[in-house]
């Protein structure tokens, strides 16, 4: 993929480009992790002069909604400090609209540092990444269970328990190869797995620690038992640190069973997610609440610049348990681009949407799909 505007050149990232890649990427962020390109990474380019001063890398990912999986590109993106405010930035991602497109990657999530940059190509607030700081003599007292360290032959078992749970949270990646090598949790300082019944984990903790305190990345149980003997192996830090910082993995373990007080300190960072593909996206999401629904449509008429493959007409129709998004109608519920995210998601429904300026029209049906399942969620960031 490449293409020349104004004097800068927009081209696919190759393996000659990834010092340089990284260096801008290093700027930008204060660090990195993995190189710009890697399995389940690619990238753009953009040169002005002859010279990189912009990469956008691309991480394959699934993300659960529904219950299923939807191929999502998670971008990150960097400009030289000098070649700022150019247009750089909106040229790449352009760019990568076109290339999600191709490789059948109808959804897009990124965290914004600059959001009037992302939200002027379609990308919207649409879920959260937590931590919870809790006192940790304060963690409930449940029972002792049998945790024990993790090893190479839990992994498979650790990765099943992990993807029972974000099945149910909407937003939550499925953590698969390549873009994610599970073994790399066996690098962090606690691995805890409370086995089951052959070959089972019924629950695992996962955490770092650090010179300003315990992280603690995952907690997950397949029983309540289990979590609060997780969080009661987690309380036994007190003795040694007076709170931890908690990943908000499961939002049960963290909203149901700890007992922080009613005032509580939350780090949030917010994602913005952009609905790529629309047909697409629709035919790959779980839609639970369309089983029980009548056959029913809604005419949707989509305004969408940049990505103008699904921009227009639409009929969105629920049948037979299914959702499918068809072309035609009459175009009776007017949606922007920055509307598509933060409905697919469950963040929003139409009425804040309307109040925004994004939706006009009577979006009832789209209200009644998506329900209330929840605040949509990552527990990866990238």
């Amino acid at each position: 993929m490449t293409g020349k505007q104004d004097g800068v050149l927009i081209r696919e990232l190759t393996p000659d480009d990834v010092e340089e890649a990284d260096r801008l990427r290093r700027v930008a962020y204060g660090s990195i992790g993995d190189p710009s390109l890697c399995p389940g990474r690619r990238g753009l380019a953009a040169e002005l002069g002859g010279r990189l001063v912009g990469v956008l890398t691309v991480k394959d990912f699934h993300q659960f909604y529904g219950g299923s999986t939807v191929p999502m590109g998670g971008i990150g993106l960097a400009v030289a400090p000098h070649a700022r405010g150019r247009g750089l930035a909106s040229a790449l991602l352009d760019a990568a609209l076109r290339d999600m497109r191709e490789r059948g990657q109808p959804l897009s999530v990124l965290y914004a540092t600059v959001p009037a940059l992302y939200r002027s190509r379609g990308w919207e607030r649409a879920g959260v990444f937590e931590y919870l700081e809790f006192p940790l003599d304060r963690m409930p007292a449940g029972e002792r269970v049998l945790a024990r360290p993790a090893g190479e032959g839990d992994l498979q078992a650790l990765h099943a328990c992990y993807t029972d749970l974000a099945s149910t949270v909407n937003g939550l990646i499925d953590r698969s190869p390549p873009t994610i090598d599970v073994a790399d949790v066996l690098k962090l300082d606690v691995v805890s797995v409370v086995p089951g019944h052959d070959g089972e984990v019924r629950g695992y903790l996962t955490a770092e620690r650090g010179t300003h305190g315990l992280r603690v990345f995952d907690l997950v149980g397949r029983d309540v038992a289990t979590q609060l003997g997780l969080l009661r192996e987690l309380g036994s830090w007190a003795g040694v640190l007076d709170k931890a910082l908690v990943r908000v993995t499961d939002p049960a373990v963290t909203g149901l069973l700890t007992n922080q007080a009613i005032e509580h300190t939350i780090t949030t960072s917010t994602w913005l997610l952009r609905v790529v593909d629309l047909p697409a996206a629709v035919a790959a999401r779980g839609w639970p609440a369309a089983e029980w629904l009548k056959p029913a449509s809604v005419d949707l008429d989509v305004v969408d610049e940049h990505a103008p493959w699904h921009a227009g007409r639409h009929r969105l129709v629920v049948e037979d348990g299914r959702v499918r998004v068809e072309p035609g109608g009459s175009g009776a519920v007017r949606l922007h681009a920055r509307a598509l995210g933060p409905w697919f998601s469950g963040m929003q429904d139409s009425h804040a949407l309307r109040r925004a300026g994004l939706l006009d029209g009577d979006a009832a049906l789209l209200d009644r799909l998506v329900g209330a399942p929840g605040v949509p969620r990552l527990a990866d960031f990238f």
